[in-house]
């Protein structure tokens, strides 16, 4: 039950949001392995002053599209979890126009006894949904 937190300047379009969160859904489906339909997305925009981003950043420029994406979910190996980047970007790009360079990335990983949602049964062996057939 990965938990999706998106921040953005405010005056997206719903449609631009929805194509967002498609896209990294999408990546979680194919890389994580999770059941399309757990899909839990929050978006914040904030105000254009309330996202501070310097406008180089790691040598990189940074537009007015820059995003911040935390992804909250059980343990994963580093190499997946490079794999999730990889795809959110390439995702983020194709579907929703977002530049690389304007996509901020971190996982916040939990054990899995701390999540909790009516209807989700757990493996107690692995502490993953019954209805994943791969974790890693």
């Amino acid at each position: 039950m990965p938990l999706i937190n998106i921040y953005l300047r405010r005056g997206t379009a719903p449609e631009y949001r929805r194509d967002v969160s498609e896209a990294i859904h999408a990546a979680m489906v194919d890389v994580l392995k999770i059941p399309r339909d757990d899909q839990f997305h929050v978006f914040h925009e904030v105000a254009p002053e309330d996202l501070v981003v310097q406008p180089v950043v790691f040598g990189l420029p940074r537009g007015e599209r820059t995003m911040f994406i935390s992804l909250s979910f059980n343990q994963r190996p580093a190499g997946q979890k490079a794999e999730l980047f990889r795809t959110i970007v390439a995702n983020l790009q194709r579907t929703a126009g977002v530049p690389e360079e304007d996509v901020m990335l971190v996982a916040f990983e939990t054990a899995s006894e701390n999540w909790w949602a009516a209807g989700r049964v757990v493996i107690p062996a692995t502490g993953y949904d019954e209805r994943m057939t791969s974790i890693g």
